[in-house]
């Protein structure tokens, strides 16, 4: 089950109260839509800028959504930080190709203009396994992606690599994968056997996580399943 996002009072303190404004890229899927709900409840966050590639449902005043070609971004407005969650998978990007140009292309042009755009800090959602040197096609994209992000600059990069992800798949219109069925029931099977970086993990608990260290991290910083999950 999804828990709520609790945002204000894990980076409390911390941030200085200072004012922020924010870019998130991948609203729409499990942890972008979660780590979108916990930046709207931050009193601390003046503005959020959604970029995506059609218009979003959501209509809270401090949300401003800007539908765009990840290919060719305009200028983003000023910014404090940003926040990564694009993703596909090859089945339904089609092709490698068409997944590198989300998982890799379109998140790396995005931290590029929140670069340029005066963002320092950054989060971005990987996964489990990334390096730029597997043989594993997925991984090495993801692990690509991190190292790239590494050389932009950014005072802060915070980067998620979660395990198998559970949420509502179907409450976001997207069909429930073939995968997670089985690493959820293998999961439920096993249970504490599994290694905690290896356990599923809920999309809320790895937005939780993020929005928790982005704000007040210094340099890179890896965050693995184990230490993402919420007790229940």
């Amino acid at each position: 089950m999804e828990r709520p996002i609790r945002t204000k009072s894990l980076a409390e303190g911390d941030s200085g109260g200072t004012a922020r404004t924010v870019a998130l890229a991948g609203a729409t899927g499990l942890v972008g839509q979660a780590i979108l709900q916990g930046l709207l409840a931050d009193e601390s966050v003046i503005a959020v800028h959604a970029l995506a590639r059609r218009p979003l449902d959501n209509r809270h005043p401090g949300l401003t959504t800007h539908v765009v070609d990840f290919a060719a971004l305009p200028p983003l407005p000023p910014l404090d930080e940003a926040y990564l969650a694009l993703g596909t998978t090859i089945k339904a990007a089609g092709s490698q190709a068409a997944f590198r140009a989300v998982d890799l292309d379109a998140s790396l042009a995005t931290a590029r203009a929140a670069r340029a755009a005066g963002a320092r800090r950054l989060g971005v959602v990987s996964a489990m396994g990334a390096d730029a040197h597997s043989r594993v096609f997925y991984n090495r994209v993801k692990g690509e992606l991190e190292e790239a992000l590494a050389g932009l600059g950014f005072d802060t990069l915070v980067i998620a690599r979660p395990s198998l992800l559970v949420g509502d798949r179907g409450m976001l219109g997207q069909p429930v994968r073939a995968g997670e069925k089985i690493g959820l029931l293998a999961a439920a099977v096993a249970g504490p056997l599994i290694p905690a970086n290896f356990r599923p993990i809920a999309a809320s608990d790895v937005a939780c996580a993020l929005l928790a260290r982005v704000p007040v991290a210094r340099g890179r910083e890896v965050l693995l399943s184990g230490a993402m999950r919420r007790e229940d």
